[in-house]
């Protein structure tokens, strides 16, 4: 496999990002505090992934400006995986509600791994599992947050 690179885009693409994690920081410290007795509430899943997005943009920005591999040339944007995942990710906003977390957090990221990478079905199923059940537990059970459940348990 070739290791092919657009340092270009990944310098930009980290510093938008790097911004949007510093906005949402300072827009989950506007957030209220946690109620119903929840020990982790609605700011503090915002606050943790904005501190994720800015040190992992900050990683990819220091890579960039350190790799020396040459820019990759330029290809065709690929538009399809692009609206695939557009498409998923709006109808995994759509249905987080009524499916719970658990469901529609799975379908979205098996439909990501399918998409980006055909094949190995059982692997991204496994991984998509074990992600969504693992921050499921973790965030519900003991950080006492609250997602929606599995619909047929309520």
């Amino acid at each position: 496999m070739v290791n092919t690179v657009n340092k270009t885009f990944d310098r930009y693409a980290s510093i938008v990002f790097l911004v949007l994690g510093v906005a949402l920081f300072f827009y989950s410290q506007t957030l209220t505090a946690a109620s119903a007795g929840a020990a982790i509430g609605p700011k503090e899943l915002p606050m943790f992934l904005a501190v994720a997005l800015v040190i992992l943009s900050i990683i990819n920005l220091v890579q960039a400006i350190r790799s020396k591999v040459p820019d990759k040339k330029e290809t065709g944007l690929e538009y399809k995986k692009f609206f695939i995942i557009l498409v998923s990710l709006l109808l995994y906003a759509l249905l987080i509600e009524p499916l719970g977390y658990v469901i529609s957090t799975f379908i979205f990221l098996f439909v990501g791994f399918q998409t980006m990478e055909k094949g190995e079905y059982l692997k991204s199923a496994l991984i998509a599992a074990a992600f969504a059940g693992g921050i499921y537990y973790l965030y519900v059970e003991v950080a006492m947050g609250v997602l929606p459940g599995f619909p047929f348990l309520d």
